[in-house]
């Protein structure tokens, strides 16, 4: 479900990008002003997607150090578990 809403968010954010686009061009501007407009308009998009793209990059790594911590503590856990039934077995085993 979530690809489903992916998806759909980048159908609207095409479009909305397109819709701008067909709106600058209709615009009462001269052609220069237009594309200038258009070009820092396309740098303010690409500096917004690259801190956007840091920020999730951000994010994913705390979350894989998250997990990593989570399964270090499951693994120590596990082996403190083991080594008790181990002893627990030895101590049944001699008496």
């Amino acid at each position: 479900m979530s690809d489903n809403a992916g998806a759909k968010f980048t159908y609207f954010l095409a479009g909305l990008g397109i819709g701008a686009a067909i709106g600058l061009l209709f615009a009462p501007r001269s052609g220069r002003e237009t594309r200038e407009m258009l070009l820092e308009r396309a740098e303010e998009g690409k500096d917004y997607l690259t801190r956007k793209t840091q920020d999730l990059r951000t994010r994913a790594d705390e979350y894989v150090e998250k997990g990593k911590e989570t399964l270090g503590r499951q693994k120590e856990s596990l082996t403190a578990a083991i080594e008790a039934g181990r002893q627990a077995y030895e101590e049944k085993r001699r008496t």
